[in-house]
């Protein structure tokens, strides 16, 4: 039979994954560093089909994440001991590479050189309570674009679930002995080759789905052109060529593939209201989420990591927004 050159839906019981030795190494970051809260930030909701925690791992838990990396998929595992150490384990054709990752990850290469906390009582003292706060990043552009580019203009809720379920049927179970079945993302062309139909009955709107199979189709140009470029300015006017990608799906893109501190995800249904309330008291818009931010330039995502951890939120006020469901129509 002729190949078509689209893969077939997989199930998660299907081609189980022998369990050869992993790569083993261990990272022992120079100054205190919430490795959980790094390594966490690139996790597709609590269901994502290429992360699993047993618990937090400052309460001895393990981390498992899938990735495809340039050399291959791989599984990471990740321990944290009492001194702050990081145990890591990595299997698959892409351990190597995976285990040479792993400082990025969890943060090593943020810097926050030139940042002044105390711009603002509040932020100078989140960032107090938070010296060990860092930005991790994978390096793995085109899965970080298109996760974002499924986050687009829809809830949590639906992006996530897309995620789960195009990255199950389509992406490749991963190796190891993960606690429960993992898949890494499709590579690029398999991103190109899921059709309408999957898209359809994961959940994922027309406009999102139609940008990234456009989006694979330069795909390799446009990891290797991001990769490149020389600051966050330069990533966007990239990202941006992309028809259907504007700044909030670059600055995304930014923040998970390189860790960028200084990235703002404008038009934000949530952050504007939280960047103001978090430091004015009161709720803002874009614009004056900008100003806000504008005497912590450079580090702007640093101040945003900030206000989450230090938990500088808005109560929530009203019930979930409960997303209609199209697949059946």
């Amino acid at each position: 039979m002729r190949s078509t050159g689209v893969r077939a839906r997989q199930s998660p019981r299907e081609s189980p994954v022998v369990a050869d030795r992993p790569i083993e190494s261990e990272y022992r970051p120079a100054r205190p560093v919430d490795i959980g809260r790094a390594v966490s930030a690139q996790r597709h909701g609590r269901n994502d089909p290429t992360f699993f925690a047993t618990a937090p791992l400052r309460e001895g838990g393990v981390v498992w994440r899938a990735s495809r990396t340039p050399l291959g998929v791989a599984t990471l595992a990740l321990r944290q001991s009492v001194g702050g150490s990081v145990r890591a384990a990595a299997w698959g054709p892409g351990a190597e590479w995976a285990i040479d990752q792993l400082p990025a990850l969890c943060g090593k290469l943020d810097e926050a050189d030139g940042f002044d906390a105390s711009r603002h009582p509040l932020v100078a003292e989140w960032h107090r309570r938070h010296l060990d706060l860092r930005i991790g990043r994978t390096d793995l552009v085109f899965d970080a674009l298109v996760s974002a580019i499924m986050e687009q203009k829809v809830t949590s809720m639906q992006a996530f679930s897309a995620w789960r379920s195009v990255v199950t049927w389509y992406g490749e179970r991963a190796p190891g002995p993960p606690p429960r079945p993992l898949f890494a993302p499709p590579d690029i062309e398999g991103w190109r080759h899921v059709p309408s139909w999957a898209w359809h009955r994961a959940g994922l709107e027309p406009p999102q789905s139609r940008t990234i199979v456009e989006t694979a189709r330069r795909g390799p140009t446009i990891v290797r052109a991001a990769s490149a470029a020389v600051d966050g300015e330069a990533r966007d006017r990239v990202f941006i060529s992309l028809r259907g990608v504007g700044i909030w799906t670059s600055a995304e893109t930014r923040i998970r593939a390189f860790g960028d501190p200084d990235a703002v995800s404008v038009g934000d249904y949530h952050l504007a209201h939280q960047v103001g309330f978090a430091l004015t008291g009161h709720r803002t818009d874009d614009d004056g989420m900008l100003e806000l931010l504008e005497p912590f330039a450079g580090h702007r995502q640093r101040v945003i990591r900030l206000i989450y951890a230090g938990s500088g939120l808005e109560p929530r006020r009203g019930p979930r927004l409960h997303p209609e469901d199209h697949r059946d129509r």
